[in-house]
């Protein structure tokens, strides 16, 4: 056990049908505590009716992912010992998503805006087709794999502080799908990703200030990536409609 016996853990509790409100728990601290183990003690033994979310518990699916003290994080590598304040903690639902219930974030608008960024693949070949060599070395090849690790876990998203203030915006783990996409030489429509990355709330929306990069717990860029559609959006309005 560590020196501290207990912990005060401050939990935002409501949801569409009630307000926000926050309900503070003593739970029994332990060594090598994460959030998450926290937030399954309070389900367990203080309150069964908490709603939140988690599957694999090893940084996997990301669906852990909460507010704490105010920055999004997985909870379940987030170790309690890293960020305490005092001898307290707060954890609430992911920022600029709607809330299902307690810390259960709605995750639709997230996904929704991954579809708005033509996050998916538009094939070159069928499934008839031989198998396309693919040089792992070349340039566009390695931009591409600089945002494959990504896990949809919307940390980045609640991170950003243009998606707190432009609800139109794609979020940069959209726009960094699309910049994966459009590296991809097995992707065969470019011109589609950059009409949907450069409307209304796209790229072109990104103030540059960096938190997606901040807090992504995989450590991906997606600021860069951003900034890269930006570029391609730029080159072709300047150099015409070319793949």
């Amino acid at each position: 056990m560590p020196e501290r016996d207990h912990l005060t853990v401050t939990v935002q509790r409501g949801g569409p049908d009630a307000p926000m409100r926050p309900q503070t728990f003593e739970v029994p601290a332990y060594d090598n505590q994460t959030v998450l183990d926290v937030v399954s003690w309070i389900q367990q033994n203080a309150d069964p009716t908490l709603t939140y979310r988690f599957a694999c518990r090893v940084g996997m699916c990301g669906s852990c992912a909460m507010m704490v003290n105010g920055v999004p994080r997985w909870t379940c590598r987030t170790h309690v010992s890293k960020v305490l304040d005092g001898n307290a903690i707060e954890v609430g639902p992911l920022r600029n998503l709607p809330v299902i219930k307690d810390l259960a974030a709605d995750m639709d608008p997230f996904f929704d805006k991954w579809v708005a960024a033509e996050g998916m693949h538009h094939p070159t070949r069928t499934r008839d087709d031989a198998i396309e060599a693919i040089d792992p070395v070349a340039m566009e090849r390695q931009e591409a794999n600089a945002g494959i690790e990504c896990i949809n876990c919307s940390v980045c998203y609640s991170a950003c502080d243009t998606v707190a203030g432009n609800p139109d915006y794609l979020g940069p783990a959209a726009l960094q799908r699309a910049w994966t996409l459009y590296n991809d030489a097995k992707d065969a429509d470019r011109d589609a990703i950059l009409d949907a990355v450069s409307g209304k709330g796209g790229c072109h929306s990104c103030h540059s200030m960096g938190s997606c990069t901040t807090y992504c717990p995989n450590e991906l860029d997606p600021l860069s990536a951003i900034a890269g559609l930006k570029r391609a959006t730029a080159k072709r309005f300047f150099g015409g409609r070319k793949g």
